[in-house]
């Protein structure tokens, strides 16, 4: 089975919208309102569409922010039955503060094909890697260097690693110096951090470390379209997360998941920018009208491109 094309508009649309929503918030120092008028605008456009939509993975319990909470049932109530992820507002401090790289995000896939994924968080590993057993979690950090340097043909000092600018990093941001590596630095963001390694023009070759895993299932289903590697395993800190983790089904609490495991059949992904960003371009204003970017994917068409949509104001 495939999604229709038809779709891929209507949710360029979704996520668009839910852009504009939050970039008359941008630089205002409230995150929360951001994202709440992000969410606002996402739930609004998704109830329009002639679907039968399921959210499983929502947005906000970590941050205390409004949420389209999981089981959440969005859409007319007509068409296909479909599984939806979203994140109205990846990069709430980049809204917030009007730094780059703040994003709308949403995943869909047909009923039951998209991982239910705990608001918890995940160990994560993504490169531009098509073969197995290249990187891999279970590996030491220099293990996943040496093995992504032979793979690619290149010296340890020209591979450039993506990681978050977290304390919880420091051993493998100190292995990584200590190999010679470039290391790219983010300070929030891991949806479009896990999606540098995509093409050669971002400059990174592997993303690696602790995030959420929300988003890591996001950054999965789009991963999935480039050919490239993920592999997620959630770390449970307390037992209100293991607890969570059970009545989603998840039995096995230190599983290593595959890609394959985590997005099945077909997939649609949509990331528009709010503020500019390393993925797409922010919100524009132009003869009154407001121009923005999608970075969209639909795996069975093959389709990975970022489209331009004028929206009037």
């Amino acid at each position: 089975m495939t999604i229709d094309q038809k779709y891929i508009d209507q949710f360029i649309n979704v996520t668009s919208k839910a852009a504009i929503a939050s970039y008359h918030l941008v630089g205002g120092k409230d995150k929360i309102a951001a994202d709440k008028a992000a969410v606002d605008s996402m739930r609004n456009e998704l109830n329009h569409l002639d679907i039968k939509g399921k959210i499983v993975i929502g947005e906000g319990e970590l941050d205390e922010a409004p949420m389209l909470y999981i089981g959440e049932k969005v859409g007319k109530g007509t068409g296909p039955e479909i599984d939806i992820a979203v994140d109205p507002l990846e990069g709430t401090n980049f809204a917030a503060h009007n730094l780059p790289g703040a994003l709308s995000v949403i995943a869909i896939s047909e009923k039951s094909n998209l991982f239910h994924a705990p608001e918890t968080y995940m160990e994560k590993i993504s490169a531009k890697v098509s073969e197995k057993g290249i990187v891999d979690l279970d590996y030491s950090t220099k293990e996943n260097i040496f093995n992504l340097c032979e793979y690619l043909n290149k010296k340890p000092e020209n591979i450039t690693a993506c990681v978050m600018d977290r304390p919880r990093h420091k051993k493998i941001i100190s292995e990584l110096n200590n190999l010679g590596v470039k290391i790219k630095l983010i300070t929030d963001g891991d949806v479009s951090g896990a999606l540098l390694v995509t093409d050669n023009k971002y400059g990174v070759d592997i993303f690696l470390g602790i995030g959420g895993g929300p988003e890591g299932v996001l950054a999965a289903s789009a991963l999935d379209s480039y050919n490239c590697t993920f592999q997620g395993r959630f770390l449970f800190n307390s037992e209100k997360d293991k607890e969570r983790a059970y009545k989603m089904g998840i039995t096995n609490l230190t599983k290593k998941y595959e890609l394959n495991e985590i997005v099945m059949g077909d997939s649609i992904f949509c990331a528009t920018g709010i503020t500019s960003g390393d993925l797409v371009s922010g919100i524009k204003v132009e003869n009154n009208v407001f121009i923005s970017e999608t970075l969209v994917t639909h795996k069975s068409s093959g389709k990975k491109k970022i489209i331009k949509k004028v929206t009037n104001r």
